[in-house]
């Protein structure tokens, strides 16, 4: 699906606007009212939940949960639950399945784990597991690698964006192959590539914005911070700004000095010889 917005505010993804090029995750805050406070400053778009590790009765009555709830009551993010840890397409599609059950949404943000070492995607799995998804009618955003191939067959199964992974998830050494992520943006002119896993700094998430991303997914630089709400105010304005330098246009870099000010006027002893 592309992202057809005419300004730096509006996202368009499976026909349907998103608020916010932010994106913010649910886990590790240290308590409920932080976490809360911390979507209020950041009004991220989507905020993900994962359901690893927890029976039906636990995410309905757990604290967070409610929390959660309640601030997307009185705000236009959307909910995206996650299949965090799920190692097969099996595994994954039960948990996205469970997650429309409970959350009554269509959309879905899909890992699928090939390491626990790295925590890289499982590529051959995430397809198959996003063939089978779209197929019941699913909204799938992937968390996928930058492999130009990989990412280039999830759109083609109808997977209304992709979410390549800047860095090792909880790393926080933001955008590892700039290249290889400008590559997919030169290709995919098109597609929506939101980066997902390995911000660390607001400076990072401009960066990934600077280069032409669409949106920025982090979690933990945000909810592991001395001050998660200040963080999350912080990245807001970083990720805007990134946006909005995308569009002006950054100047491309040059190995040479180039004078800002021009010879015409000066002494001719300041002016380069023709």
């Amino acid at each position: 699906m592309a992202n057809t917005e005419s300004s730096s505010s509006q996202l368009t993804i499976a026909e349907t606007v998103i608020s916010s090029r932010f994106w913010l995750g649910s886990s590790d805050y240290p308590s409920p009212d932080i976490m809360g406070a911390a979507f209020a400053a950041a009004n991220p778009g989507f905020v993900t939940v994962s359901l690893r590790r927890q029976t039906a009765g636990q995410v309905k009555y757990n604290d967070y949960r409610h929390r959660i709830e309640e601030w997307l009551a009185s705000s236009r993010a959307k909910l995206l639950p996650n299949t965090a840890g799920a190692t097969s397409a099996k595994e994954a599609i039960h948990l996205a399945v469970l997650a429309r059950e409970l959350f009554n949404t269509q959309w879905i943000k899909l890992e699928v784990i090939g390491d626990d070492y790295s925590l890289q995607p499982d590529v051959f799995e995430l397809v198959a597991a996003a063939k089978e998804l779209q197929q019941q009618g699913f909204s799938v955003l992937p968390y996928c690698t930058d492999d130009l191939g990989v990412c280039e067959k999830l759109l083609s199964l109808g997977c209304p964006a992709v979410m390549p992974l800047a860095a090792p998830i909880g790393t926080g050494k933001g955008l590892l192959n700039p290249y290889q992520f400008q590559t997919l943006r030169s290709s995919l002119k098109e597609a929506v590539i939101v980066i997902d896993a390995g911000i660390g700094r607001p400076s990072q998430a401009m960066q990934a914005m600077e280069l032409g991303a669409d949106a920025v997914l982090l979690n933990t630089a945000v909810a592991k911070s001395n001050d998660p709400v200040a963080m999350a105010a912080a990245f807001a304005s970083a990720i805007e700004a990134g946006r909005q330098a995308y569009l002006a246009g950054v100047i491309p870099e040059r190995d040479r000095a180039v004078p800002s000010t021009p010879n015409a006027g000066l002494p001719f002893w300041h002016q380069s010889a023709p």
